[in-house]
């Protein structure tokens, strides 16, 4: 693009008066969502507000150029915006669009995290365990989140090392041994962890793809918590150093039982708190505008939304859709997709914020029989 061309696409003085202009006259003092916009069109941000014209108007106040906000407005062409019934609406509208935009400022600054983190079990040819602080992969799945992440690094680490799980880069070619057409002997390992046992070595055909995959299941097991078998091998490891007098060696053996005991159980408690954001949500409209909102929250997933049922037609459809996500009882799953953990954390985050709005919420089976 010329120097000429893309002159014309910057915001000029006048556009930031026109757009302050904009939202003073025409922005209303409710909840609801906001995107600005390029001068092709397309959304560079995306915010939610309590009061969208405070909001709004605090980006062209903010101070230049130190401030985020007012580099933010500078390089808006439009700005468009939509009121909802509650801030909790909002959340959710802000979510579902960064979801769905991917606004390159979003996913640039997007802050709200703080020091979560994340593990994953990625999905290359010869999987991985990583911790991550973002949730960003579409295809991945995720546990957590968690708030210590050296010591999860610490418990993944362990596990990795235990059922041979490369850590190598995503760009290391893999070599798998039952690929006999491509290679005539196991090739040199490119780490030094095959030699000490913590590797089972894709990269250079020590392994077979089959062998992988089986150890790549043993460390969903775990994670999901349908297996203790890492904790029984290394109990039994820890008992036989024991017994041979290697005391040295116990000791590091137990270390790495109480790192993959933390783990364990902070997944365990992780999915006895989940199990615990299933309910039926009422909220109210603060605007006066008469919509008030019900939800469905299931495994601190809003599964269904809806106005408040006013007529029993409208209760039965809404108890319909709770008997249509809310069955089979089962339990709330270990690992999510990028989309479902980002919920999670809003939902997670909203009613810690606000415990208060637990007396707002309804068991499914007191909804179905007809109380509120």
């Amino acid at each position: 693009m010329s120097a000429l061309a893309l002159a014309d696409l910057l915001p000029t003085a006048a556009t930031f008066t026109a757009l302050r202009r904009l939202v003073k006259s025409q922005a209303a003092r409710r909840p609801g969502v906001y995107e600005f916009l390029d001068a092709t069109g397309g959304t560079i941000y995306v915010g939610k507000a309590k009061d969208l014209r405070s909001r709004l108007l605090s980006y062209f106040t903010a101070p230049w150029p130190e401030s985020k906000s007012a580099r933010l407005v500078r390089c808006a062409s439009h700005i468009q915006w939509r009121c909802l019934p509650s801030e909790f609406a909002a959340l959710l509208e802000e979510q579902r669009l960064i979801s769905r935009l991917r606004p390159a400022y979003n996913v640039r600054g997007n802050l709200r995290r703080g020091r979560l983190s994340f593990v994953t079990l990625t999905g290359d040819p010869a999987p991985r365990l990583r911790v991550t602080e973002q949730t960003q992969g579409r295809g991945a799945f995720y546990y957590g989140p968690f708030a210590a992440r050296g010591r999860t690094a610490d418990a993944i680490r362990t596990l990795g090392d235990l059922l041979g799980l490369r850590d190598c880069s995503d760009r290391t070619p893999m070599k798998f041994a039952d690929q006999p057409s491509l290679f005539d002997t196991p090739l040199p390992a490119l780490c030094l962890r095959h030699e000490l046992g913590t590797c089972l070595a894709p990269c250079a055909a020590h392994c077979s793809a089959s062998g992988y995959g089986d150890a790549t299941r043993r460390a969903a097991a775990f994670l999901d918590g349908r297996s203790a078998h890492p904790l029984e091998v290394v109990l039994d490891a820890m008992a036989d150093a024991a017994e041979a007098g290697a005391f040295e060696r116990a000791a590091r053996w137990l270390e790495k039982f109480e790192a993959l005991e933390w783990l364990f159980g902070a997944l365990a408690r992780l999915r006895a708190a989940v199990e615990g954001l299933s309910f039926v949500y009422a909220v109210e409209d603060g605007s006066g505008e008469s919509d008030d909102r019900v939800y469905l929250v299931r495994h601190g997933i809003v599964r269904a939304e809806a106005p408040w049922p006013r007529t029993p037609l409208e209760r039965q459809a809404f108890a319909a859709e709770i008997a249509r996500h809310a069955a089979p009882e089962e339990s709330a799953p270990a690992a999510r997709t990028a989309p479902e953990m980002d919920q999670l954390l809003l939902v997670m985050s909203w009613f810690r914020r606000y415990p208060e709005e637990y007396e707002q919420t309804t068991p499914y089976r007191v909804w179905q029989e007809g109380g509120s």
